[in-house]
């Protein structure tokens, strides 16, 4: 295992339990980085492309979460009329 694909397997354990489209999109963003780990130095294009890559899967992730995180509050959605 490299050093990318281990930093977002630490970052994904400290989110805890998965849910929804979470683990598939833990698997892709595994696949990247491992793809990261194995490239060598005459990829830099494809370097740049898979941690564009990277990022929105990560980015994805914790969007999920975010939106997660703003309900938490313990009051449910008071602003909403029902």
């Amino acid at each position: 295992m490299g050093p990318v694909e281990q930093a977002v397997r630490d970052d994904v354990e400290q989110l805890g339990d998965l849910v929804g489209v979470e683990p598939s999109l833990t698997e892709l963003a595994y696949r990247l980085a491992t793809e990261i780990d194995v490239l060598t130095s005459e990829d830099n294009k494809l370097l740049a492309n898979l941690s564009r890559e990277l990022r929105l899967t990560l980015a994805q992730l914790l969007e999920g979460r975010a939106a997660d995180d703003e309900d938490d509050d313990g009051l449910g959605n008071l602003a909403a009329p029902e």
